[in-house]
């Protein structure tokens, strides 16, 4: 692994960036960002995190989607970030409808191997953000740290559903939304640094 791999994170998009829709987003005009989440991937950026989308676009393989409107979709998600002073380095997505049974639709782990293979990361310090079971299980099988954020799809599910969720992926970790998130990882991070007079030993 290269001494100087990035910092990188997974996250998803729908549930997790922008409000969720079970008709998917079909154009720019329907993604409708969570509040706070574009200030969170900004507050991320600003302490050296990349952030890398890895979103199931199976509308694509449905036909209900065309590519042309899923990269008008990200690009008007990438103006939105950047108003913010945020970013996010790529956008990984599978285009396949279920019933292909393709190995890079989540819960399978592929785009986070394609991910790991692209940026010379090691999964194991790649943290990947979910809202649905299917994420968590798709970190766990790459070996990613689950992080389940209570947005999306996982606000739609009870208490006690999301407890099933956490406990069939043992080491999640749940926050209230991208932002709890985020504090909690800058704050980790913050954590881990040693303090400046630790290196000033006599």
């Amino acid at each position: 692994m290269p001494v100087a791999a990035p910092k990188l994170m997974i996250i998803g998009r729908d549930g997790i960036l922008n409000h969720f829709r079970e008709d998917h987003v079909k154009e720019p005009e329907e993604l409708e960002p969570i509040p706070g989440a574009l200030e969170a991937v900004a507050q991320l950026n600003h302490a050296g995190w990349h952030v890398v989308l890895a979103t199931n676009q199976g509308g694509i393989g449905r036909g209900l989607v065309d590519m042309a409107s899923v990269n008008a979709v990200h690009l008007r998600l990438m103006k939105m970030l950047a108003a913010k002073g945020g970013r996010i380095d790529a956008v990984f997505f599978c285009p396949h409808a279920p019933e292909e049974a393709c190995d890079c639709r989540k819960p399978q782990p592929g785009m986070m191997f394609d991910i790991a293979r692209r940026y010379g990361v090691d999964l194991k310090q790649v943290p990947m953000v979910a809202d649905t079971l299917r994420d968590l299980q798709a970190a766990r099988a790459a070996g990613c740290p689950p992080h389940l954020i209570k947005t999306g799809r996982a606000a739609e599910v009870t208490e006690g559903e999301r407890l099933q969720w956490v406990q069939s992926v043992p080491g999640t970790v749940v926050h209230d939304d991208l932002g709890a998130f985020a504090r909690y990882l800058l704050q980790r991070d913050a954590a881990a640094k040693p303090a400046p007079n630790d290196a000033q030993g006599h």
